[in-house]
């Protein structure tokens, strides 16, 4: 079948053979092409007639169902049903056995574009688009994901017996996505397209797919082999860098470039047909002539490819220019990419901006290069990347490498994730991605990432969808297939800037920390803030588990419970909240306490910062104390400060390992993603 190709809609009878060979349960049934319905006298009674043909996909809507029918009442039924379709062609009935009242779900599969098939499970019948109480999950699954997806309905109390009723078979359940969606399953034998049984009963003593549909369609990507990730040291720490673009007359975006690597002090060259220097960079005249490991280009998008084939000898070229593919022009954006395979050339874009690594004076941003850390970024957007860049060590990020793909022609950020994964600079990875290009082995190099990982998606709740035949395909959308993706490798999705730079801090001061228990406790002066940081930890999916039964005697300066109230302000001892958290963590080993200070109070009861330093320097010698507890701190309020405490606040913070929040919301987000202890 061909690319863009659809086949028309299999029969429900074809595909219920099909299911049935693969040991889904369907019910007995005979097909009735003309009007001898004598063939079904076998069956038990009540009996269910449904027509089929070309358009019939959704039979109830049509009126194309009947339920509840004896063996002698099926002829008048199937001429009333044929009068009542007379816009459609009707090819003949399929009679089945009525299954039993059960809880009815839905199981389905779709070819996602980027990811490959998709799994879907959830509440089925004529519900299933109203209720939308579905969990997905991408092919191959495991029996834990299909035990997972189960538990996240909303519904799921009807899978375990609700109001005297008895509970379903969950194993049948299970045994059926596996069937579907597991190793060997369903989803590897067909052209997806879209596949779905709904509804699917399941009672106590199994399960039946009563309807099932499937639309064959083009290929979609599936597990790859993996491939041996490229070494891109020379990417990030290069010998030298080559710009092209600059001008000897009229400064340019080139021109900013040699501006910022002359800053950071690497060797340098500028590409020029005919000037001998540019803005005092010794010039070449191609790509030909110069030594280096890394070239940024940064000329029209027409002459990009004749710039590239001269490139051999350079392991990486960058193209910043944009007007390829993004600007409709693939052919363009094709030809860039067979000019950098012809000079043996790894081409990372083009339409991105450059690399950021302090180790090896890579640069794409003004102002130098801040400190070498451990956090890596790889991005589609040149632009938030420096933002993030910028703002990310504005409040104490460290990177080790900053990659911008764009349009990741050659060079992809699976790719580029295999290879940080085994970087010994890099403990922890932010992304951000607008297009799943090469979704299905980015979703296997997050797999095996083996290292915290935060995702942040653009235009997910944008993109569209063609108009899907089947339920299943009208609720695969572009967020869940990202959730799905999430949820499977345990990467953190975040919705924003701000929480893709602070889930980084997180993990940048606690990635390595290995903690003793579990749950979250909140501690900090009282009012309302303790109220709204429970709700913040519940939106974020974090349950605050109580405290244990006289876990305070003796601290009469707390009032028990989770969020913890403690005095903390301008004429508080800052030594009480370290002891409150000692007390605690020694009866119930919390995996993480995040600690809440108003700061505009030390402003507006008081007249000096050194008691906000005295708590915060209290809080590092805890953290110090306690290095089997993940400790954050939140400065409320912060704004309230003089300038210039707050980032003594958070030095002092950072010495130790805390890491800094302004509101209780980012911390919750945070916190979430650094491991979801106590979820509800």
């Amino acid at each position: 079948m061909s690319g863009g190709e659809v086949r028309a809609a299999l029969r429900e009878h074809e595909v219920k053979a099909m299911v049935a060979a693969a040991g889904v349960p369907v019910p007995r049934g005979v097909v009735v092409r003309e009007s001898d319905f004598a063939v079904a006298r076998g069956l038990a009674e009540p009996l269910v007639l449904k027509a089929f043909g070309p358009g019939l996909v959704h039979k109830s809507d049509a009126g194309a169902v009947r339920l509840g029918l004896r063996a002698d009442e099926l002829a008048a039924a199937a001429a009333e049903m044929r009068a009542r379709l007379d816009g459609f062609l009707v090819e003949g009935f399929l009679v089945e056995e009525q299954a039993p009242a059960g809880v009815e779900l839905i199981v389905g599969l779709v070819g996602d574009p980027g990811f490959g098939p998709v799994l879907l499970a959830g509440l089925g019948g004529i519900w299933t688009e109203a209720m939308r109480d579905t969990a997905l999950r991408l092919c191959p699954i495991s029996e834990r994901d299909a035990r997972l997806m189960l538990d996240s309905l909303r519904g799921s109390a009807l899978l375990h017996g609700h109001r005297g009723r008895p509970p379903v078979d969950l194993d049948a359940v299970v045994k059926l996505l596996m069937t579907v969606g597991g190793p060997g399953g369903l989803w590897e034998r067909l052209e997806l397209g879209e596949f779905e049984l709904n509804p699917v009963i399941a009672t106590p003593s199994g399960v039946t797919a009563v309807d099932a549909r499937h639309l064959p369609g083009p290929a979609t990507p599936r597990p790859s082999v993996p491939r041996e990730p490229a070494d891109f040291l020379p990417l990030f720490e290069p010998r030298a860098v080559a710009v092209v673009g600059a001008s000897a007359t009229r400064p340019n975006f080139g021109n900013m470039f040699l501006d910022f690597y002359r800053a950071a002090g690497v060797p340098l060259v500028a590409v020029h047909p005919t000037a001998a220097e540019v803005a005092g960079v010794p010039a070449v005249p191609s790509l030909a002539a110069a030594e280096v490991d890394y070239a940024l280009v940064a000329v029209p998008a027409d002459r990009c490819a004749e710039v590239v084939r001269q490139a051999s000898g350079i392991p990486y070229v960058q193209v910043m220019s944009g007007g390829f593919g993004e600007a409709g022009r693939t052919d363009l954006e094709r030809g860039l990419a067979e000019a950098a395979r012809a000079a043996g050339t790894r081409l990372v874009g083009p339409n991105c901006m450059g690399v950021y690594c302090p180790r090896g004076r890579q640069t794409f941003v003004g102002g130098g290069v801040g400190p070498a850390g451990s956090v890596a970024l790889i991005s589609q957007s040149g632009g938030l990347a420096g933002e993030v860049i910028k703002v990310g060590e504005r409040r104490g990020l460290a990177f080790s490498r900053v990659v911008t793909v764009g349009n990741s022609a050659d060079v992809t950020p699976a790719e580029l994730l295999s290879w940080l994964a085994r970087d010994t600079e890099t403990r922890a990875v932010g992304l951000y991605l607008e297009d799943p290009r090469g979704g299905r082995e980015l979703y296997e190099a997050l797999g095996a990432a083996g290292l915290p990982v935060a995702l942040l998606v653009g235009g997910r709740s944008s993109q569209g969808r063609r108009a899907a035949l089947s339920h299943t395909g009208g609720l695969v959308g572009d967020l869940r297939v990202w959730e799905a993706v999430a949820a499977q490798t345990g990467t953190a999705l975040v919705s924003s800037q701000d929480d893709l730079i602070g889930v980084l801090a997180f993990f940048q001061a606690h990635g390595s920390r290995v903690t003793d228990g579990d749950g979250v406790l909140v501690i900090g002066p009282s009012g309302g803030a303790g109220v709204l940081a429970a709700d913040a930890f519940d939106r974020a999916g974090v349950r605050l588990d109580p405290l244990p039964e006289g876990v305070l005697d003796g601290l009469g300066a707390a009032v028990p419970g989770n969020p913890l109230e403690v005095p903390v302000g301008p004429r508080g001892r800052p030594g009480l909240v370290p002891e409150v958290i000692e007390a605690v963590v020694r009866r119930r080993p919390y995996g993480d306490v995040v600690a809440h200070v108003n700061v505009q109070s030390f402003f507006t009861y008081g007249d000096a910062a050194e008691p906000l330093y005295a708590y915060a320097r209290a809080l590092a010698g805890a953290q110090e104390a306690l290095p089997r507890v993940r400790i954050t701190l939140v400065t409320r309020n912060g704004e309230c400060a003089p300038p210039g405490v707050e980032d003594e606040v958070r030095r002092i913070a950072a010495a130790a390992g805390i890491p800094v929040y302004r509101t209780m919301e980012a911390a919750a987000v945070a916190v979430a993603a650094g491991g979801r202890r106590g979820t509800a």
